[in-house]
């Protein structure tokens, strides 16, 4: 059995997962990190550079050694299953407002019968030398994260956490504080009142809960509260912070 395959038991078990978010469209910088001991790597192709090619060339780069979630750019089917089909763990999808929208996500992410998942032969499957027990085991070891991250959300998250195939809710609350018309104010009561909806919520519901911060401070106060899923730190960051703490050292 890989890390790939035990994931998303891990998540389903409530283990606490590490990873840290990649932004450069580098496989030399995922290889690297991919060697440093964290759980898992955030793959963001929401925002920044990466496209399909440069997708592609980080999950080669890393193999099997590490989990990676691919953060699509939008609440579509083509852009899930091309994700799925190159080979990552699993998908993160942004702005998932209702449990209709997470229905669909599930089930673009799935094979039938449990989902409509289209049928190719692409990196995931060998390039087809192991297409039969890739499809056999996919829906089982394939996860799926939302995120929640606009007011909407929140308000329908009872509903979104009850989706079948949901394995985790991802808060976003930059996205969410600008929902509220408090952009980046997080101890705005007000956010902090909707930030603690989810909290509640997904954990009512026994729904593996998720969040990103820049810094390990950031994201300690949620590990705190029971979150899991934890990403912490980005590539571009992390080089920089190091590089200027060198030069700060050597002035």
């Amino acid at each position: 059995m890989t890390a790939s395959d035990s994931f998303r038991s891990r998540l389903a078990a409530g283990d606490k997962l590490i990873g840290t978010m990649l932004t450069l469209p580098s496989p030399s910088v995922a290889e690297i990190l991919a060697d440093v001991g964290f759980d898992w790597l955030f793959v963001d192709g929401e925002h920044g550079p990466l496209e399909v090619p440069e997708v592609l060339a980080i999950l080669q780069a890393v193999g099997d050694k590490i989990p990676c979630l691919v953060r699509v750019a939008e609440t579509a089917e083509a852009p899930i299953k091309r994700m799925l089909d190159l080979g990552a763990t699993g998908i993160i999808v942004p702005q998932v407002n209702t449990a209709e929208q997470a229905a669909d996500i599930v089930r673009w992410a799935r094979y039938s019968p449990l989902g409509s998942r289209g049928v190719g032969l692409a990196r995931a499957h060998g390039y087809g030398r192991k297409f039969k027990e890739y499809v056999e085991t996919a829906n089982e070891r394939t996860v799926v994260v939302v995120q929640c991250e606009h007011i909407d959300s929140v308000n329908n998250l009872e509903a979104i956490v009850r989706v079948p195939g949901v394995d985790a809710v991802l808060m976003g609350p930059y996205d969410l504080s600008a929902s509220l018309g408090k952009m980046g104010q997080l101890d705005d009561p007000t956010v902090v009142a909707a930030m603690n909806r989810i909290t509640t919520v997904c954990q009512a519901a026994n729904m593996p809960l998720g969040y990103f911060g820049v810094t390990a401070s950031a994201v300690q106060p949620l590990i705190d509260q029971g979150y899991t899923l934890i990403t912490s730190g980005v590539d571009t960051l992390l080089l920089g912070h190091a590089a200027g703490q060198m030069l700060k050292q050597l002035r």
